[in-house]
């Protein structure tokens, strides 16, 4: 089915925590940040689920099991069940157990969260292609996973075994920095062997098809950081979307995303699910949010006015996204996104 292209994003009366039933919330950036919470998080969390929102966590990390990521996120001060986790290991492991019969072998390139994952789907993890296995599978390992590991991964692939990623991020943040990610790893595979996965985690469908299956949300709320999973997988979903500006995205990036990683709504922090969000009207040539109006120019996009710095950000997102129609704004964001100190 066919989406309408988004070029402004949308404005809500009511509470975000009042207007969706289920908030999927992707956590490193959003939650937390090198394992502390982000400023806000633990008092805006604990408000939205008093109200009657249902909290779940959504992460692409295969690593962990929902248990683990559960107990972290309860120390944090955000209590949190095993079940309001959902992870890509287990998006892949469904997408696995549905092309394989039950009780197969599974060769597993990662960590305790994978093998967890597909014993819960009733196959059985083994560590080596002389293993009859029936199926292949990638997660991230963490940062001791051995290069033998990887052959082993090949060893299956090239004698034609089913291969399946839990994703596709190529980095992941970490204490001292960006470390490769479960992309990085596959991309050894890939070359080794010329073979494709498939992949089950955001931004792709069998990612956000567990997520509705485990909550049984109704109205959900994708709440991310990143436009390229978080946001893009809303959107391959069809559901409603808030960007908040705690991760890695910023203000030039934003303003720059094609139709797929246009946020509904965008935030400074998760403080935004507790409110609704302002309007963006057209005006003129332009378009106004709060004391700011935007508009494209010959060759940058201009701003006027005064008052908050994301009033203003929504403004240009407008002006940008229109300009830019089905494909990405090529006009220059930067002295107006600098006059918001973004």
């Amino acid at each position: 089915m066919s989406q309408s292209v988004r070029t402004r994003p949308e404005g809500s009366e009511r509470a975000l925590s009042e207007a969706y039933d289920t908030a999927l919330l992707d956590l490193d950036g959003v939650v937390y940040a090198g394992g502390h919470a982000i400023v806000h998080a633990v008092e805006s969390l604990a408000t939205a689920r008093a109200g009657g929102m249902h909290l779940a966590y959504v992460t692409n990390n295969a690593l962990r099991t929902p248990d683990t990521v559960a107990a972290h996120l309860t120390e944090l001060g955000i209590p949190t069940r095993a079940d309001d986790v959902i992870t890509s290991a287990q998006a892949v492991a469904r997408l696995i157990s549905e092309q394989v019969p039950a009780g197969s072998r599974v060769l597993v390139i990662g960590g305790e969260g994978l093998r967890v994952a597909l014993r819960e789907r009733g196959l059985v993890p083994v560590e080596s292609a002389d293993d009859d296995p029936a199926a292949v599978v990638q997660g991230y390992g963490g940062p001791d996973l051995t290069w033998g590991r990887f052959a082993e991964a090949s060893y299956a692939v090239a004698r034609g075994v089913p291969w399946f990623a839990s994703n596709t991020d190529l980095t992941i943040p970490s204490g001292r920095g960006i470390a490769p990610g479960n992309g990085a790893a596959v991309e050894v595979v890939r070359i080794a062997t010329g073979a494709e996965p498939q992949v089950a985690g955001k931004p792709l469908p069998p990612m956000h098809r567990e997520t509705i299956l485990r909550t049984g949300a109704e109205r959900p709320l994708v709440v991310g950081d990143r436009l390229d999973t978080d946001i893009e997988g809303a959107f391959n979903g069809e559901v409603d979307s808030l960007l908040v500006l705690t991760g890695v995205t910023d203000g030039a990036q934003l303003l720059a995303a094609p139709p797929q990683h246009r946020p509904t709504y965008v935030d400074a922090d998760l403080r935004g699910m507790l409110v609704g969000q302002p309007e963006v009207t057209e005006e003129g040539d332009g378009f106004r949010c709060g004391g700011w109006t935007a508009s494209a120019g010959g060759e940058r996009l201009e701003l006027d006015g005064d008052g908050e710095a994301l009033d203003g950000l929504r403004a240009l997102c407008a002006a940008a996204w229109t300009a830019g129609g089905a494909g990405s704004c090529a006009l220059d964001g930067g002295k107006a996104l600098a006059r918001l100190g973004l």
